[in-house]
């Protein structure tokens, strides 16, 4: 019996036939449970920012000081969905991931300024019912 409640060979213990692969959240954050700088809102749209031109390129080698960052594929899963403006919630849906998650995982990319977060419009900046009223009328009437 393996861990997943089946039976299986040793080495299927992360896999279960109706679920697919088994990956905890918290191996996707390496233990994170919440990103402590800004707080991402559900509506917030994120784009990719591409890197500077005087940024290294990463990989090995690409410094003695410290080590270069990384990013997981869920990372490069979210660069490339953001390509165009995605909301945290869309981001989210698209990856299949729990919002908490996805969160961490923005703050990663928010603390390299891999990506730019644009907050929504505040509801007073919209026009009033009144007014979306008279703009439909005005249309009827043409």
């Amino acid at each position: 019996m393996t861990p997943t409640g089946g039976s299986g060979p040793p080495g299927a213990a992360w896999y279960d036939d109706a679920a697919g692969p088994v990956v905890r959240p918290y191996a996707l954050t390496g233990g994170r449970t919440h990103y402590d700088g800004v707080e991402f809102d559900l509506v917030a749209l994120i784009v990719t920012r591409e890197p500077a031109e005087d940024e290294p390129a990463p990989g090995p080698g690409s410094g003695p000081i410290a080590p270069r960052w990384a990013p997981e594929p869920e990372h490069e899963m979210i660069l490339e969905l953001c390509r165009t403006p995605l909301s945290v919630v869309e981001i989210a849906s698209e990856l299949e991931l729990p919002l908490g998650v996805v969160r961490v995982l923005l703050g990663d990319l928010l603390d390299r300024s891999r990506i730019e977060v644009r907050r929504p419009a505040p509801v007073a900046q919209f026009p009033s019912e009144r007014v979306l009223k008279e703009v439909i009328d005005g249309i009827r009437a043409l």
